[in-house]
């Protein structure tokens, strides 16, 4: 990501790329996402009992201000942002369900119903806490997940069945990888053949050796802080020729050096453990299980499988990225074996998955738009382009003249960002003008900020040794230990069992340097007054308590104010701009009546009104407003 002026693009329009699928319950699906249902026997279920999406009923989305935002702007927005990558997981699913029909299998409602119990009662949770649990952590809604992840994934499953078997072999590999005998060792692993051989030598000579040589020696951080412990190696489970060389080893043996892929290992065996006895009557049961997950475990690999092979024996035309194509059929996304997908069908589903988020963004944009119509003000291209050089010189993309590189900043963005151009300069740039024009005279820089930032960031600064505390009481034990034995060390010791601040306990006291003006005034004031060696005061800072030990000071990085002034005015003056842009949006989202219908919530000048605003008196015929990607009631 190239600086934070690229990152606006999430943050205005909400719409960061969401992982479609959910990894419980559906592992071997983590690189593939699915989308519209097509209706018939292997469709998805809508969620009995529920509404359908409020999206697929509303003509009007939101109303900020009295002015509307209709539900086909919003589609197209969301059609703008998400229409390449939602119209991959349509083709998707489109692809699976021609399958499905062609070879007669179906998904029903019950069948999805009871994979959502058994996954969920995998967790301990109730199916009413795990889909709440995924609308809340994940943002996935309940209906989408049973469309979405639920269906495909069983209907993979469905269609990858019928080649699944679960041979003896492969029962009585699993009974003993799970029951069988199995190697107590400690290992060390090196990426050089040379220093595997010295260290076995050393191994060899004095067995005894093997903890500390795992500790200073492995480059498996893991394994080694714990002085070459590793779990118990099993048959069956990973590198056969480990395998078969860790169970020849006697107790207190060191094997040959073991070459894994680019790796080399020692072993030295502690113990061989026999197989774990199995009475007869749990045998049934024990076999029942283990072929049960030998049955899931291959079905998630062929239902990979067998997905990849229907992509590659699909017909699909992608309409929708291809100019051409659009001119010759007008109104169509894509042809997946003979069967169209719509451009209304498309941005129905980016609606469905996505209208929530682009609307807090079109909310955003509603705000400024009719903030700057009150002022008179106009958002001008050259006003953008303006926007866009400041920010390509702002994070350092310079062409040799000293001018900035817009060119390359703005391959940067949309790389490093997986968006567009046009999306950029919408969702970033043009917020970031519209606010500069309606703060921009307010802003001024002051000689006694260009003093202070001066200070701050080129003036000395103080070197100290700090300890945080949360109990006063305690704070005053730990000062008085401090003053009775006045060292750097002991005081390090005392923040390395004390201070609950992680930076300061794990560095035995050691922060950065203090500089003015940083934004803790009275911390900075007390180190400040401290001579090297002295001990501060306790320093009550909220609900914390700080002691300080100064060290010294350090050295001004510059010196000469004239040097510096006319860089430092241009950060003030930007780091001011930013704040009463930030102030002045605040300003204008607090004091505005906006109704947010999707979201189920309204809230008129700053105070929120209790979720579950009507939408029905927003939803009659209404007129258009030519050109305006909004409605007016």
């Amino acid at each position: 990501m190239a600086g934070k002026d690229a990152s606006v693009i999430r943050s205005w329009s909400a719409a960061s790329t969401r992982t479609a699928l959910i990894a419980a319950g559906c592992l071997f699906f983590t690189a593939v996402a699915f989308g519209q249902t097509t209706p018939g026997p292997v469709a998805g279920p809508q969620r009995t009992g529920t509404t359908a999406n409020p999206a697929q009923k509303l003509q009007v989305v939101a109303v900020v201000n009295g002015e509307q935002v209709t539900r086909q702007a919003l589609a197209q927005e969301c059609l703008r942002r998400y229409g390449q990558e939602v119209l991959e997981t349509i083709v998707n699913k489109q692809i699976i369900m021609q399958a499905c029909l062609a070879r007669g299998v179906q998904v029903t409602d019950k069948d999805i119903e009871d994979e959502i119990y058994s996954v969920a009662n995998k967790f301990g949770l109730s199916v009413d806490r795990w889909l709440t649990l995924l609308e809340t952590e994940r943002n996935v809604d309940p209906d989408e997940y049973r469309r979405e992840i639920v269906w495909p994934m069983l209907a993979l499953r469905r269609l990858a069945a019928k080649q699944i078997e679960v041979t003896e072999e492969e029962y009585r590999q699993a009974f003993d990888s799970e029951y069988g005998p199995t190697v107590k060792a400690r290992m060390i692993m090196v990426t050089s053949r040379q220093k595997a051989d010295q260290l076995r030598s050393m191994a060899v000579a004095n067995p005894d050796t093997f903890t500390q040589l795992a500790k200073d020696h492995s480059e498996d951080k893991a394994t080694a802080s714990a002085y070459g412990a590793i779990p118990p190696i099993r048959m069956h489970m990973g590198d056969q020729n480990l395998e078969k060389i860790a169970f020849s080893l006697k107790a207190d043996e060191i094997s040959p050096v073991i070459q894994v892929g680019n790796q080399y290992i020692l072993l030295k065996c502690e113990q061989q453990v026999p197989r774990t006895y199995i009475a007869g009557q749990n045998l049934p049961q024990i076999e029942q299980q283990l072929k049960q997950r030998i049955t899931d475990h291959k079905t998630r690999v062929q239902s990979a499988d067998m997905f990849q092979q229907l992509q590659a024996q699909a017909q699909v035309v992608n309409v929708y990225n291809d100019p051409k194509l659009q001119q010759q059929n007008p109104g169509v996304a894509a042809v997946v074996n003979g069967r169209q997908i719509t451009v209304l069908d498309l941005s129905e589903q980016c609606l469905a998955q996505h209208g929530k988020e682009v609307l807090d963004g079109e909310i955003n944009r509603t705000l400024l738009t009719q903030e700057l119509r009150r002022r008179n003000a106009i958002v001008e291209e050259r006003d953008l382009d303006m926007e866009i050089a400041r920010a390509a010189d702002a994070y350092g993309y310079q062409k040799p003249d000293g001018t900035p590189d817009i060119d390359k900043w703005l391959k940067a963005v949309t790389e490093n960002d997986e968006t567009s151009i046009e999306l950029y300069v919408r969702d970033a740039v043009w917020p970031s003008v519209a606010l500069k024009k309606l703060v921009g005279g307010q802003v001024e820089v002051t000689q006694d900020d260009l003093q202070r930032g001066f200070e701050s960031n080129f003036g000395e600064r103080v070197e100290v040794l700090a300890i945080v505390l949360s109990n006063h009481r305690q704070a005053q034990t730990v000062w008085d230990m401090a003053r009775n034995n006045p060292t750097d060390q002991f005081f390090g010791e005392l923040a390395h069992q004390y201070s609950i601040e992680p930076a300061s306990r794990a560095n035995f006291g050691k922060v950065p340097p203090l500089r003015m003006h940083g934004g803790q005034p009275s911390v900075e004031k007390e180190a400040f007054s401290l001579k090297p060696g002295e001990l501060s005061g306790i320093i009550a800072i909220g609900d914390k308590y700080i002691i300080l030990r100064c060290l010294g000071r350090t050295n001004p990085v510059v010196t000469e104010y004239d040097l510096v002034k006319d860089e430092l005015y241009k950060d003030l003056q930007e780091k001011k701009l930013r704040l009463a842009m930030a102030q002045e949006f605040d300003r204008l989202k607090e004091g505005a009546q906006i109704d947010n219908f999707l979201a189920g919530t309204s809230q008129s000048g700053g105070r929120l009104a209790q979720p579950g605003a009507s939408p029905a008196s927003y939803n009659q015929p209404i007129m258009a407003t030519p050109g305006s990607g909004t409605t007016q009631r």
